[in-house]
């Protein structure tokens, strides 16, 4: 079977279910495992990841209302795979090959591969997405392991990291409050399934509602939830570029809320992608949410 992902996070649960071999051809933005790096990139984007967040953020509300994908998609190269089974998302039409690219893809050709869409905004949806792959490459027993297994280690993390009564009279628990942002050029709160691993971490999300879309928000209504704790975890960057964008901050109610206790994730690797490894996501808020 020939495999063609266009989203790290399918190429992540491609890899989970042992079945990398099968791959062969990925999105440019395919860099987890490793081995993925090396394989043949089907897709381009047209913004340079270079740029100020805000010029991206702009570049990308242009490319909204235009209706054109900020990523290409190599449609002789995809034919010349042969692919059985293409993996997709339809979550997103801007930042990734979304629903009509893909349809316009799979019409040219031919013979017609198996697509798979994964729209997960949640969790569960997560884990129901890994299945379905599973599904696609008949490894459903494999997927059954996965799936376990990262359920198991969540309810781990859930159990370590509950929040212990606290001195009030009723001696009810109070997780501290955590602010999870995923852009700060404009600012934006992360949502989707962040809110969740906040919660399984021992944190209560500040701003988040689980799984309901990330949401922009004045940083003046920012500071003025007072959060314990702000996890800054850029979309698509990694540690260093989320400290280069924070040092690039100069709004006053901005450096009022990052006054505050500040920690840095890797957005790109962890908060970003709806595959296995937001469990190691809500393990690492666990350690920055415990201090």
């Amino acid at each position: 079977m020939r495999v063609v992902s266009l989203l790290p996070a399918a190429t992540e649960m491609v890899a989970a279910l042992g079945a990398l071999p099968r791959l062969v051809g990925v999105s440019h933005e395919c860099d987890y495992p490793p081995e993925a790096r090396a394989l043949p990139h089907v897709t381009r984007t047209r913004l340079d990841p270079s740029l100020p967040s805000a010029e991206i953020d702009r570049a990308m509300a242009a490319a909204r209302r235009t209706g054109t994908p900020s990523v290409e998609v190599d449609v002789k190269l995809i034919a010349q795979l042969r692919p059985d089974v293409i993996l997709g998302q339809s979550l997103c039409e801007v930042c990734a090959v979304g629903e009509s690219g893909l349809g316009q893809l799979v019409a040219a050709l031919n013979p017609t591969p198996w697509v798979v869409m994964l729209h997960a905004h949640t969790l569960d949806g997560v884990l129901a997405d890994i299945r379905k792959v599973g599904a696609a490459l008949n490894l459903e027993d494999e997927a059954d392991e996965v799936v376990a297994g990262l359920r198991y280690r969540l309810r781990r993390i859930r159990q370590a990291h509950a929040p212990r009564p606290s001195g009030s009279p009723l001696g009810r628990p109070t997780p501290p409050s955590v602010l999870v942002l995923e852009w700060l050029d404009p600012p934006y709160v992360a949502g989707h399934w962040v809110p969740e691993l906040v919660e399984i971490a021992g944190g209560r999300d500040a701003a988040g509602r689980p799984g309901e879309r990330s949401a922009g928000r004045s940083w003046r209504e920012l500071s003025a939830l007072a959060p314990d704790l702000v996890v800054v975890a850029l979309c698509g960057f990694d540690v260093a570029r989320a400290q280069q964008e924070l040092a690039a901050v100069t709004d006053r109610d901005a450096r009022v809320l990052l006054g505050r206790r500040v920690e840095f994730m890797d957005g790109n690797a962890y908060t970003s992608r709806p595959g296995p490894r937001l469990v190691d996501a809500a393990e690492i808020l666990a350690r920055l949410i415990a201090g």
